[in-house]
C-alpha cells in the first residue's frame, strides 16, 4: 500500500507534497458509495414496479437497463465532475480524485474510473482493485491507472510551516533553477532543518554541510560566499514553496510576507563566515 506522502509532479515540474488515500479509508468511502447506488436502485426498482410494469416487457427491460447503467456509471461520473472529484463517499472520508499531476479529476478521467469500477468493484466484488492498490506505489487501482488519476486525502496532518525565507539570500533564491532538486533531497533538507536543534552541535554541522552539499549539487547558481548551512537550506525550500503556491494561484495576499529582521535559523550555529571564504565543507 502507499506510503502516507507522496511527490505529484505538476505539469509546470512543481512537486507537490501530498497524502495519498490510505487503502481502509477508501474502502470505507466506496462502501458509502455501494450503500448509497443500492438505496437508489432499490428505489427505482419499486418505481419500476408500480409504474412500468404496466408497459410493454422490452420496452419496461430497456428502461432498467438503461437505470442499472446510469446508477452504476453515472452516480460516480456526474458526482466527480461536478465536486471535482469527490463522490458522496469520498466527501464522507475527506478525499479527493485528481489528476497525476495535481490537476483537477476530468470527465474522461472520471468515466474511465466509473467504467472500470464496473467491472473491479460491482462484478469481481472488488477483489482486483484491491490487489492493485496494494501493488501500486500510490495505492491506484485498475480504474485509476487506465484514467491517469490518483486518490489523495483532504484531512492530512497539519505539517510544519515552511521555513522563513533569509533577506539575506531572497535575491539569490528568486533566481534559482529548481527543477533538478528532487522530493527526497527536499524532504530531508526540511527534516533537518526542524531537528537541527536537538542535534549535537558537531553532528548537527556534519548533516548541515553534507545535506546542503547535496542540495546544492541539483540546483543552481551556487549561492552568495559565505552563506552558511541552515540559510542556504531555508532559502531554497522557501523559494521552493513560493513558487509552488504561485502555481496553483493561491491570492497574493498569502504568498507575502516581507520578513521584518534577519530569518532565525536553528540556535547554537556558528556565525556567517566573513564574506569570500564561499560555501566549503569541512574536511
Amino acid at each position: 500500500m502507499a506510503g502516507p506522502h507522496e511527490p505529484v509532479v505538476t505539469g509546470d515540474a512543481v512537486v507537490l507534497d501530498i497524502q495519498i488515500a490510505q487503502l481502509p479509508v477508501r474502502a470505507l468511502s466506496a462502501l458509502i458509495d455501494v450503500i448509497v447506488v443500492f438505496i437508489v436502485y432499490v428505489l427505482g426498482v419499486l418505481l419500476w414496479a408500480v409504474t412500468l410494469s404496466q408497459f410493454d416487457t422490452a420496452f419496461s427491460s430497456a428502461v432498467m437497463i438503461v437505470f442499472t447503467v446510469l446508477a452504476l456509471v453515472g452516480y460516480p461520473v456526474i458526482f466527480e465532475t461536478a465536486t471535482r472529484g469527490r463522490t458522496l463517499g469520498k466527501m464522507a472520508m475527506g478525499l479527493r480524485v485528481v489528476s497525476d499531476d495535481g490537476g483537477p479529476e476530468r470527465f474522461r478521467q472520471a468515466l474511465f474510473r466509473a467504467l472500470a469500477g464496473v467491472i473491479e468493484i460491482w462484478m469481481l466484488t472488488g477483489g482486483p482493485a484491491v490487489i492493485c492498490s496494494l501493488l501500486s506505489p500510490k495505492g491506484k487501482r485498475i480504474g485509476d491507472i487506465f484514467a491517469g488519476t490518483v486518490v489523495i486525502s483532504e484531512r492530512a496532518p497539519r505539517m510544519e510551516p515552511p521555513p522563513q525565507m533569509p533577506p539575506q539570500l531572497a535575491s539569490w533564491a528568486s533566481a534559482l533553477e529548481l527543477s533538478g532538486l528532487s522530493p527526497d533531497r527536499a524532504e530531508l533538507a526540511r527534516q533537518f532543518l526542524s531537528r537541527a536543534s536537538q542535534l549535537h552541535p558537531e553532528v548537527r554541522d556534519q548533516m548541515g554541510y553534507r545535506i546542503t552539499g547535496e542540495v546544492l549539487a541539483q540546483i543552481s547558481p551556487p549561492p552568495p560566499p559565505g552563506a552558511p548551512p541552515p540559510m542556504v537550506l531555508a532559502a531554497v525550500l522557501a523559494e521552493r514553496h513560493r513558487r509552488e503556491l504561485l502555481r496553483l494561484q493561491v491570492p497574493a495576499t498569502s504568498l507575502t510576507g516581507q520578513a521584518t529582521g534577519p530569518a532565525p535559523y536553528p540556535p547554537g550555529w556558528p556565525p556567517p563566515p566573513p564574506p569570500g571564504s564561499g560555501f566549503t565543507p569541512p574536511s
